[in-house]
C-alpha cells in the first residue's frame, strides 16, 4: 500500500485542520462541515496529480486546443455518516464520478470498550475496472475501512482503491498495511500521535459524524 502524506508543508490545508480541532470553532456543525468539504477538495486536487490521463483536441470559439482529461472511470464511496461532507468535497471536483454509499459503525455487544464493526446499509454501484476513492474522515483502529473494502471487493474487481482520511493514528495505518493488498493508497492529511484506551484519536478532534450531524443515541 502506497501512502500520501499531504499536510506536511504550510498550506491553507493546516489552517483548516487547526479549526476542525478547534473546540472554539468546531461546534459550529456547518463550519465544521464546510472546512471537511474544503479539506476534501485540497485532497481531491492532490490526488488527482496521479490519475492517468489522455490527450484529447477542445473545440474553442476560435480554434482547437490540446490538453488532457481524466482516463479513469471514479466511483466515489463515502463511508456514512462522517464521510458525506468529504464527499462532497470530493464531488465539487470529481462531478463525473459514479457514487456508492456504505454505513459502518462500532457495535457494543457488551456495553464494554470491546467492539465489533457492522457494515449495514449500502447502496454499491459496479465497480469492475473502475478507481475507487474510499471517503472517512477518521482513520483510528482501521477496522471500519477494512470490513468496508472487503464488502466492496465481495462481487467486483476493482483497478485500484485509494483511500482518503482527514485525520489518522499510526494503529490504523499499520492495521491497513497488514490488511489490505498492494493496489491500494492511502491518502493522509494529518498524522497524529496514538490511540487512546478507547481507541479514539489523540489529540483528534472528538466524533466527526456527531460534530457534523449532532449526536446519535
Amino acid at each position: 500500500m502506497k501512502i500520501h502524506y499531504i499536510s506536511e508543508n504550510n498550506s491553507v490545508l493546516n489552517h483548516f485542520l487547526g479549526q476542525l480541532r478547534n473546540v472554539n470553532v468546531q461546534n459550529d456543525s456547518m463550519r465544521f462541515r464546510r472546512n471537511i468539504e474544503r479539506i476534501g477538495e485540497i485532497m481531491a486536487y492532490e490526488l488527482s496529480k496521479i490519475l492517468p490521463y489522455k490527450k484529447v483536441d477542445i473545440q474553442t470559439p476560435l480554434g482547437i486546443k490540446k490538453t488532457t482529461e481524466i482516463d479513469a472511470d471514479l466511483v466515489l464511496c463515502p463511508i456514512l455518516r462522517a464521510g458525506l461532507p468529504l464527499h462532497n468535497g470530493f464531488l465539487n471536483y470529481f462531478d463525473h464520478a459514479e457514487n456508492s454509499f456504505v454505513s459502518a459503525c462500532r457495535f457494543h455487544p457488551n456495553n464494554d470498550d470491546e467492539f465489533e464493526i457492522r457494515v449495514e446499509y449500502q447502496a454499491i454501484s459496479d465497480l469492475n475496472n473502475k478507481t475507487v476513492l474510499l471517503l472517512d474522515p477518521m482513520l483510528a483502529t482501521g477496522q471500519s475501512i477494512v470490513a468496508v473494502h472487503k464488502k466492496l471487493i465481495e462481487n467486483a474487481a476493482p483497478t485500484e482503491i485509494h483511500i482518503v482520511v482527514v485525520i489518522a493514528a499510526p494503529e490504523g495505518i499499520a492495521f491497513l498495511e497488514e490488511n489490505l493488498p498492494e493496489n491500494c493508497h492511502l491518502w493522509v492529511a494529518s498524522l497524529d500521535e496514538k490511540l487512546n484506551e478507547k481507541n479514539y484519536i489523540v489529540p483528534g478532534l472528538g466524533d466527526a459524524g456527531d460534530l457534523a450531524y449532532g449526536s446519535k443515541l
